[in-house]
């Protein structure tokens, strides 16, 4: 009996070891390139850029830089606004988009789902020209309402479906409630099934976000004037044929990270639980 327990406890000490030792390699691995930037970032001797083994000088002259020398904060803004409104006005369509599919029978049903799905499966680069096309016809190009568009058409498709997968685990009763109490269905939808669909909808908040605030394909063919790039398209300008400046290139990757980790630490309570419940059903 003791030989048996022995041996159990050697496979839970070689289980852990080994377990704490891939969440270490893994940590590592993910921690390695944020740290590497950061650190380019910090180096003032431009040969040492070339030069990993050198750690050179280090200070904020390149974050200097960046904000007194570029339009690194117009670009900020334009990101910040375009990503805001994407995830509003994303959230808000797939929201309704969802719920509708989940709890209401109408023509096109099935067709309207399938058809963000099939959405999904097209990259950017293919809906770069039809999107253009409308965006010109509609005088939207060069504007924040045409990229918020643009982006919206990847954000909601994805959101739409992840949101209904969500409503249909909130029982119907609560909708039968809300009408007994004398609430049109869309207050049933604001009022009571919304508070309860929080950690959905912090999934897509932050899924459009992200989306949003990274996106580079369409901003770079719509925003035609540098007033207008958002921090991707602006900051591509650093690094070209004729110039390669990867400090201020890595600096400025350093604060676009602080939003995206904003909104991180603000619905990651909610993310898990929005991840798995949105999964059961579909």
């Amino acid at each position: 009996m003791t030989e048996k327990v022995r041996r159990r406890d050697d496979r839970s000490l070689l289980s852990s070891t080994a377990l704490h030792t891939t969440l270490v390699l893994a940590s590592v691995v993910a921690v390695f390139p944020v740290a590497w930037v950061v650190l380019t970032s910090l180096k003032t001797d431009r040969g040492t850029w070339t030069r990993p083994d050198e750690l050179g000088t280090l200070g904020l002259d390149n974050y200097v830089q960046v904000f007194g020398q570029t339009q690194f904060l117009t670009w900020f803004a334009n990101s910040l606004i375009v990503a805001s409104a994407t995830t509003v006005f994303a959230v808000l369509i797939a929201a309704t988009a969802g719920y509708a599919a989940s709890r209401m029978r109408f023509p096109g049903k099935r067709p309207l789902m399938w058809s963000f799905l099939i959405t999904q499966m097209f990259p950017a680069a293919v809906l770069i020209v039809p999107l253009y096309n409308v965006l010109s016809e509609l005088g939207l190009l060069d504007s924040y309402g045409g990229l918020v568009l643009a982006s919206s058409t990847v954000a909601v498709p994805y959101c739409a479906w992840m949101l209904k997968g969500y409503f249909d685990t909130i029982p119907v009763s609560i909708d039968e409630a809300g009408r007994v109490d004398g609430l049109s269905p869309f207050g049933t939808f604001w009022r009571l099934i919304v508070p309860l669909a929080k950690p959905g909808i912090a999934v897509t908040v932050f899924y459009s976000f992200i989306t949003a605030w990274g996106e580079v394909a369409f901003a770079g063919v719509f925003m035609q004037s540098e007033a207008h790039y958002t921090l991707p398209v602006g900051m591509a300008t650093f690094v070209s044929d004729f110039k390669a400046e990867w400090g201020l290139l890595t600096a400025g990757s350093v604060v676009v990270l602080v939003p995206s980790a904003i909104v991180f630490f603000l619905v990651q309570r909610h993310l898990v639980a929005g991840l798995t419940a949105g999964g059961v059903k579909s």
